[in-house]
């Protein structure tokens, strides 16, 4: 099982300060990009048309310093709007996109004393996407909007940290297209997404990037004896 570690880059900061960590830790951000495909040629994504939910296997767990925040389930499921659908036209050169709605994270605690853990998602200010790109290996990069997601601690300190606070920010990552799994899957490994942090006088506002690993297995909700495949 991947468990899903957010870590921000801090500075060396007081031992309370470390707690203000927390807040940040549930931010998508990582400190190692993805491979990169071996060639940014065209995609096409099979089977069009069909729907298809993401749903992470096993916790997601988010790192900051020595603070480990874990949320116990996280997905994204096809609405009524359209989105989480794969496209009917492939994309001639660089990736295809699929907008999807924006994911959800459920139970989120941390192991600091004294902190409540809530986390928001919205496209206010745009659309979710995961942008994917037929490779050695393929890879898979969740788009996120300007905004689209805040972490909030409430309890011994109240922190919101903001992820792509100012532009939206893509999370880099691969494609799991295994012949021996039922189903495939995004794998996020520490990706990059850069964060926003206010709050009180003790919550981490120099850090500026944090980190996530992650592991949705992508399952095909209109024939689930089907899988959804990135082809060129």
């Amino acid at each position: 099982m991947i468990h899903n570690r957010l870590r921000l880059s801090p500075t060396v900061l007081p031992s309370a300060t470390c707690l203000a960590l927390a807040a940040t830790a549930l931010l998508p951000v990582g400190a190692h990009a993805a491979p990169t495909a071996a060639k940014a040629g065209g995609t096409t994504l099979s089977p069009a048309g069909h729907r298809f939910s993401a749903v992470a296997e096993g916790p997601v767990v988010f790192e900051a310093g020595p603070i480990v925040v874990t949320c116990t389930a996280s997905s994204t499921l096809p609405d009524a709007e359209g989105r989480n659908t794969v496209p009917d036209r492939p994309s001639p050169a660089g990736p295809a996109s699929v907008r999807i709605s924006p994911p959800g994270f459920k139970d989120c605690t941390t192991d600091a004393p004294g902190l409540r853990v809530s986390v928001e998602t919205n496209e206010q200010a745009g659309p979710w996407q995961v942008l994917l790109q037929h490779g050695s290996p393929s890879t898979a990069r969740l788009s996120i909007p300007t905004g689209g997601f805040v972490l909030r601690t409430s309890g011994l300190l109240a922190c919101t940290a903001v992820a792509a606070p100012t532009a939206p920010a893509t999370a880099d990552g691969t494609w799991d297209e295994r012949a021996e799994r039922q189903t495939s899957a995004l794998v996020l490994d520490r990706a990059p997404i850069p964060v926003k942090i206010t709050g009180s006088f003790f919550c981490a506002t120099s850090v500026t990037a944090a980190t996530i690993t992650a592991r949705y297995a992508v399952t095909d909700t209109t024939d689930p004896t089907r899988r959804i495949t990135v082809g060129p």
